[in-house]
């Protein structure tokens, strides 16, 4: 079940103070009493100045593993406050939330477009779960599937995070408060694990 808006506001109140073990943080602060006024389940959260832009040119298609390098695969901007960045008509940008998130070992939580958007064609995430212990922004992968160029500006509101308890709380090696993680969008990297490799060897025989 998600948590409740006064639920939220108390945690994030709590997280705000020195001292305090295992918290959730969320910087820059929500408005508390707008988070509590709100009713809803979820904590707004805004988009960032930095988007990766796939080079559809460069490369016949993306290697699951490889020697092509992010700056080969993308292409990285910033855009201020306030400045118009265009999503296009079937485009794959990867955004990051202005937010930086601390998650508690007790809490999961996961990203919904904000409904606004997604009645323009814009579809906010595509990978949506967040773990306990994550710390960092959250990659945004915006995709329009509308017809119309779509005009998204950092600072705006863009999606919400819902969050739910976790029933045996997760074990996290991360020092609290630790200012690390995820900045600016990657594209990251998909691993081969043993069992796929294995899957691969014994189909070769």
């Amino acid at each position: 079940m998600a948590l409740k808006s006064d639920q939220v506001a108390k945690l994030l109140m709590v997280g705000a103070q020195q001292g305090v073990e295992d918290p959730l943080v969320v910087v820059p602060t929500p408005d508390l009493d707008d988070v509590r006024k709100s009713g809803e389940a979820g904590i707004d959260l805004r988009l960032g100045s930095w988007f990766l832009v796939l080079r559809q040119a460069r490369l016949s298609h993306i290697p699951i593993k490889g020697s092509a390098s992010e700056a080969q695969l993308a292409k990285s901007h910033f855009v201020p406050f306030g400045s118009p960045f265009y999503v296009h008509p079937q485009d794959f940008v990867l955004g990051i939330t202005l937010e930086w998130l601390r998650m508690p070992s007790d809490l999961m939580g996961y990203v919904v477009g904000k409904s606004s958007w997604g009645r323009r064609g814009l579809i906010i995430a595509t990978a949506t779960g967040v773990h306990p212990g994550y710390a960092g922004c959250l990659t945004l992968e915006l995709t329009n599937v509308g017809k119309l160029p779509v005009e998204v500006q950092p600072g705006l509101r863009i999606c919400q995070l819902f969050l739910h308890r976790v029933e045996r709380p997760a074990s996290s090696t991360r020092a609290p408060g630790s200012f690390g993680g995820l900045r600016k969008p990657r594209i990251g990297e998909v691993r081969v694990d043993e069992f796929a490799a294995m899957l691969s060897r014994a189909d070769e025989t």
